[in-house]
């Protein structure tokens, strides 16, 4: 349900941006970003209170995670789910980055798309659980 409402406020924020322009397409997508920032921090604090209340909660355990895993905890599916979801920000960041600043302004956008990603693939929570680190 969560991914449903998302989309709906992604299609929301484009459909806004073609009917403004161009003018409000920061704006749009800080407050898309927000939206996206306030429900992972919500998912966070149910996984943290799940955790907390010693099992996570059945219903939001992955499958192949085993009995009393952490939900999310560097599956396949999150780490999947975080490279989509920054290759769907990319697009409009990417805009903003070109249109202010041209080149440099893009170079810097995938620098940070690219640093964001290796350093979730390097945390803890970015691995999946028996994976060594070579």
């Amino acid at each position: 349900m969560e991914r449903q409402e998302l989309k709906r406020e992604l299609d929301a924020t484009l459909e806004a941006r073609r009917e403004l322009g161009s003018e409000y397409e920061s704006a749009l997508v800080e407050s898309f970003v927000e939206k996206v920032d306030a429900q992972v921090r919500r998912r966070l604090a149910e996984d943290r209170l799940g955790a907390a209340r010693g099992g996570g909660g059945a219903d939001r355990v992955s499958a192949g995670t085993g009995a009393g895993a952490v939900p999310g905890s560097g599956t396949f599916g999150e780490r999947f789910g975080f490279a989509i979801v920054t290759l769907v920000l990319a697009v409009p960041l990417s805009a903003i980055g070109a249109t202010q600043a041209r080149l440099s302004g893009l170079v810097v956008v995938w620098a940070g798309i690219v640093a964001v990603n290796l350093i979730h693939a390097r945390s803890p929570r970015g691995r999946a659980k028996g994976v060594d680190a070579a």
